[in-house]
């Protein structure tokens, strides 16, 4: 478990899986992520996120709102695998959160410390971060957490179309202490 001022990110627990539903569900948040989700998939990506965890000792955390206990989203670390991306192997920061948690820096507090994590407990040598080149919200994150640019590994995400307008991805990075 990880604590910020205003953030709890921790295992996921069952009650979690409608919040995270909802969040998924919505079109906002999916603005930069291809479209919804259906619940069942939404449950899917907790057992993948779940069975991650096991394996490697982190994941995308639960994002807990210190002040009410509400599921505000997910932040965290995951692995990608050699071949699923063209960026892989590596570990990825990420992030997704409800609206209602936009725009009020959650996202950076939350993801400074799982890099920080990473770095420390995690004892992970680099973190990346990518998203679609036009999504200058998640690129201002990566900026305030202290990550850098590295266009020698941007890429085209071999899931999208070829016309698709999310379809060239930029990659940040952050090295950890030698």
């Amino acid at each position: 478990m990880i604590e910020t001022g205003r953030l709890v990110l921790r295992p996921w627990r069952d009650e979690d899986r409608a919040a995270f539903a909802a969040i998924n569900a919505d079109p906002r948040v999916h603005d930069w992520l291809g479209g919804p989700i259906s619940p069942q998939a939404s449950d899917a990506m907790v057992d993948r996120i779940n069975a991650a965890m096991a394996a490697n000792g982190f994941s995308f955390w639960a994002a807990e709102h210190r002040v009410d206990g509400r599921l505000a989203g997910m932040i965290g670390l995951s692995r990608v695998a050699a071949g699923d991306l063209p960026v892989g192997p590596c570990v990825e920061i990420g992030w997704r959160l409800h609206p209602d948690f936009w725009g009020l820096g959650l996202a950076s507090e939350g993801a400074k410390a799982a890099l920080d994590w990473g770095f420390g407990p995690g004892s992970l040598a680099e973190i990346i971060a990518f998203t679609a080149q036009t999504n200058l919200a998640s690129q201002a994150v990566m900026r305030r957490i202290g990550m850098t640019p590295d266009p020698s590994r941007d890429f085209d995400h071999p899931r999208l179309a070829q016309d698709h307008p999310l379809r060239r991805h930029v990659v940040w990075t952050s090295k950890g202490q030698a």
